[in-house]
């Protein structure tokens, strides 16, 4: 039997699965490393934290192993998107690394709109100036460490610096590269035009590489170190959004992802780059080759659920939580909550819009909040839906993961609320799974990722939309699309009052 190794480098820690040919997984490791909150807003972590994890990771999951460590033939990744690593000229780091969810940027992305403006970006790159993209936390390093900023000869992505690490190799791919704002997105070329008007050399940009293209071999020490051989091939990986898809099957038209983790993601298979979604979701360039995605966020989607549990039921599990929402009918007997928490993304970037409960009445039982809470996250990640198909997408599959795909009662509400087949997948790896079928792709156990995705991936359970909750759902739809702008006024008003 022979092996694959998929590293999905998160936030919080890195995960690697041991993959067999028939897309088994033989044995799973998870290490975690920490999260450096200087100030408020900023959000760091030391490189050489995922190294030292990904390496005992990688010892670990080949402790044990039985079989010739040659047979593990490859190794692909997935990481976490738009964190900022500075290099030196001896590709080391310059100081810690800026993560996707540090917010120190927003006058960064003023300057980015007065400097190229706002329809030229999007023409270039697809995507509007946010405080979690690349871009932005290298302007502010430029404007506020200038000294270091002198000594920096390029720049990597998380998952990218690992890899490095790993071969003595420097590459960034294609789906990694779409959320810095300097790639541009349609021709897969770093833009010249956005290097030049922030006066970035063209050689600060990583040499560019496929996901599925091979990109060196394990360094001799890492491979004593790992268990591993140094022959064992590398591949380039990519965006973890990008690799989520791939590990779900999203590798063809008419397929779309709804993950709802803290926050909550719809991503929906592209084959043209020339779509224009004027910025209303992002656009990335997928890790399937020569193929697209669009994404929506709910900042706030399984983290609403989590909020709700700790405040009101501590003491319970979800499984207790969500007991009793079967027996409570479309509309939550009418309540509707928006799960703008901690503001939201797609298709309001508003900052300082808060959640409300609407309707309460003395007749609500805390299964009514509890329904309206998972109708409020999924009416927010259909907005997203809805701006696809407003562009002419055709969305009939939806492939459900993460918290959304744990409660049947759920999955028959994305089913009625999307208007769409819901896919429950048999095994849930998502990115780290995704970077798995990369690599054996790569080493050639498969012509094609969809080859791949036909014996790696297999359908549990399916849910069709039911006519009559899908009309009681548009109506609910309408209504909750109106509590944003009924109450931004009040909510910006309010912020004053926040501690």
């Amino acid at each position: 039997m022979k092996y694959v190794i998929g590293v999905d480098l998160g936030t919080s820690a890195v995960k690697l699965l041991l993959v067999n040919q028939k897309g088994e997984v033989t044995k799973e490791v998870s290490k975690k490393y920490d999260l450096i909150h200087e100030k408020t807003g900023y959000s760091e972590q030391n490189p050489e934290d995922w190294v030292d994890q990904t390496v005992a990771g990688l010892a670990e999951l080949m402790k044990g192993f039985t079989g010739d460590a040659a047979t593990v033939e490859g190794i692909s990744f997935s990481g976490q998107m738009h964190g900022l690593i500075l290099l030196n000229a001896q590709q080391q780091p310059l100081r810690n690394a800026i993560l996707w969810n540090d917010t120190r940027t927003t006058s960064e992305c003023e300057e980015i709109y007065e400097t190229i403006g706002e329809e030229r970006l999007l023409e270039l790159t697809k995507n509007p100036a946010l405080e979690g993209f690349t871009l932005p936390k290298i302007l502010w390093v430029k404007k506020h460490e200038p000294e270091l900023f002198a000594k920096a000869s390029t720049f990597v992505l998380p998952k990218d610096y690992v890899r490095l690490k790993l071969t003595g190799q420097l590459h960034m791919d294609y789906s990694d590269a779409a959320g810095t704002l300097l790639l541009n997105v349609a021709t897969k070329e770093w833009s010249t035009e956005m290097c030049d008007r922030f006066e970035l050399a063209q050689d600060f940009c990583p040499p560019l590489v496929g996901s599925h293209e091979e990109v060196g071999t394990l360094l001799v020490d890492v491979a004593e170190k790992t268990g591993l051989t140094p022959d064992t091939r590398v591949f380039a990986g990519g965006a973890d959004n990008a690799c989520g898809a791939i590990g779900s099957g999203i590798l063809e038209e008419g397929k779309t992802l709804a993950s709802i983790g803290t926050s909550g993601v719809v991503l929906s298979y592209e084959t043209y780059e020339d779509k224009d979604f004027k910025g209303t979701v992002h656009y990335f360039n997928h890790g399937v080759p020569d193929a697209f995605y669009t994404m929506g966020v709910t900042l706030s989607a399984g983290y609403s659920l989590s909020w709700f549990k700790e405040v009101f039921a501590k003491q319970e599990d979800f499984v207790s939580l969500l007991a009793e929402v079967a027996e409570v009918p479309v509309g939550a007997n009418g309540l509707l909550f928006t799960p703008y928490l901690v503001g939201e993304r797609t298709p309001h970037v508003d900052s300082t819009i808060r959640s409300s409960f609407i309707g309460i009445d003395s007749s609500h039982e805390r299964k009514d909040f509890v329904r309206a809470v998972l109708e409020g996250i999924t009416f927010s990640l259909n907005e997203s839906v809805e701006i696809f198909r407003k562009h002419g997408k055709t969305i009939d599959t939806v492939i459900s993961t993460g918290g959304g795909a744990k409660n049947e009662v759920w999955l028959q509400m994305q089913a009625d609320i999307f208007n769409a087949r819901i896919v429950k997948l048999q095994s849930e790896q998502g990115p780290g799974m995704g970077a798995a079928m990369l690599a054996a792709v790569g080493c050639g156990w498969f012509t094609s990722l969809n080859e791949c995705a036909d014996t790696f991936l297999k359908v549990d359970k399916e849910f069709l939309p039911q006519e009559h909750n899908v009309r009681l759902y548009k109506e609910l739809f309408r209504l909750y699309k109106n509590v944003y702008s009924l109450t931004q006024d009040i909510n910006q008003e309010l912020v004053k009052f926040r501690k």
